[in-house]
């Protein structure tokens, strides 16, 4: 397409625990204003809206956004699982480069409930009906919470080829925590060992209860626009993404008889290998990047999907450090879903909005050095990953 996608405004608010946070449509409003703020805009230049949540009724999108203006614009809204946040972003991005609309407004949020995700209807097909056939043909029925399981079973297959010890996957989430630290709008800000990882309940596979990340509210947001809209408003230019994929599921992930597929490792690989393929970024080119870690095995299978290291090299990437602040590429500098936490909706708009900080220089003890370029990765099962790379310009 002939026009880039700045990021010019984005915004979020601290996430919480459902007992804790306040209804999705203020969190959303909150949000749109900080973005709007951090731009520089009226809600009245808005010219589209993509909204995004998973557990909601229809047109939730507009009840949070009448809260911040009735401007008669489009509002859609959007539900891609755990990359819906991701998805609205990429039809954001894609009217603003199409010349659909010069300025778009993506905002994604949650009002979760207490306990693991299940799903919500009983007299119809779910979309994890064939998940469920593959994961159960693969390991066996259980009962650990579905995504544990997918995930859980993913991280033991990983470990039972390679060799992977417990502590390793429990390093992940200790790191997750001490990233966190530094993050205001984090839900665990608190440290953690190895040895306190691997002592919390045990869930399914190499999973204990604090290596899955927990059910969280919370909303955040980002305004998009062309370059000429920006320049003619004196807007920033700094950021802007220069690639974007989004993949679902191949053959392969019901076919392959591997529960890495199953929970999107091949999704993620090839939208990473569009992602660098269109920029001409590689994966050694990245200092810092956010990726999904809903449980610590799928941070892990990430390194590889996304060639942050070689296949089967991820135990030796996260006892050299490489992972983090000192090591080659600092992943998840806010926490990541693990210890900031996974409202739904709002997760991939939360990515967006640490690496356009980081961008910018201002994610404060966060920030990683030299960053020029910055990848994000979320997926979501049933199934969409959706792969984005932001570069800083001049």
């Amino acid at each position: 397409m002939g026009r880039r996608a700045l990021v010019v405004g984005v915004g979020m608010v601290p996430f919480a625990t459902p007992r804790t946070s306040q209804p999705y449509d203020v969190l959303g409003e909150e949000a749109t204003r900080v973005a709007l703020a951090d731009a520089g805009l009226d809600y009245a230049r808005i010219r589209q809206a993509y909204v995004g949540y998973v557990y909601g009724d229809s047109t939730c999108g507009q009840a949070a956004l009448y809260r911040v203006g009735q401007t008669g614009i489009p509002v859609v809204n959007v539900n891609n699982n755990c990359s819906t946040g991701s998805t609205a972003l990429f039809l954001a991005r894609q009217a603003v480069e199409s010349g659909a609309a010069d300025c778009v407004l993506a905002l994604g949020f949650e009002q979760m409930q207490r306990g693991a995700l299940t799903t919500h209807w009983s007299d119809r097909p779910t979309p994890f009906d064939r998940f469920h056939e593959v994961s159960d043909r693969i390991q066996g029925p259980g009962d650990a919470p579905l995504a544990a399981r997918y995930f859980g079973g993913a991280g033991a297959a990983y470990a039972e080829r390679y060799g992977t010890r417990p502590e390793t996957f429990a390093a992940i989430a200790v790191k997750a925590r001490r990233h966190a630290a530094h993050n205001p709008y984090a839900v665990f800000r608190d440290p953690v060992t190895v040895e306190e990882v691997l002592a919390s309940p045990h869930i399914h596979g190499p999973l204990t209860r604090l290596q899955c990340c927990p059910p969280t509210c919370g909303a955040a947001a980002v305004v998009l626009c062309s370059e000429d809209f920006a320049r003619a408003r004196g807007l920033r230019t700094d950021v802007a993404i220069r690639a974007q994929a989004m993949v679902t599921d191949g053959p392969s992930t019901f076919d392959s008889g591997d529960l890495r597929t199953l929970v999107g490792y091949d999704m993620s690989r090839a939208a990473a290998r569009q992602v660098y393929e269109d920029s001409g970024v590689g994966p050694e080119d990245l200092r810092v990047v956010e990726l999904h870690d809903c449980f610590t095995a799928n941070e892990l299978i990430s390194y590889e999907a996304l060639g942050l290291t070689p296949e089967g090299t991820a135990e030796k990437f996260i006892a050299d450090g490489d992972h983090t602040y000192g090591g080659r590429v600092v992943t998840n500098p806010s926490g990541g879903l693990l210890s900031k936490g996974h409202p739904l909706g709002a997760t991939g708009l939360a990515q967006c909005a640490e690496l356009v900080w980081q961008l910018r220089g201002e994610a404060r003890a966060r920030q990683v050095d030299g960053v020029t370029v910055a990848l994000q990765h979320n997926i979501g099962l049933g199934g969409a990953a959706v792969v984005t790379l932001y570069e800083k310009r001049s």
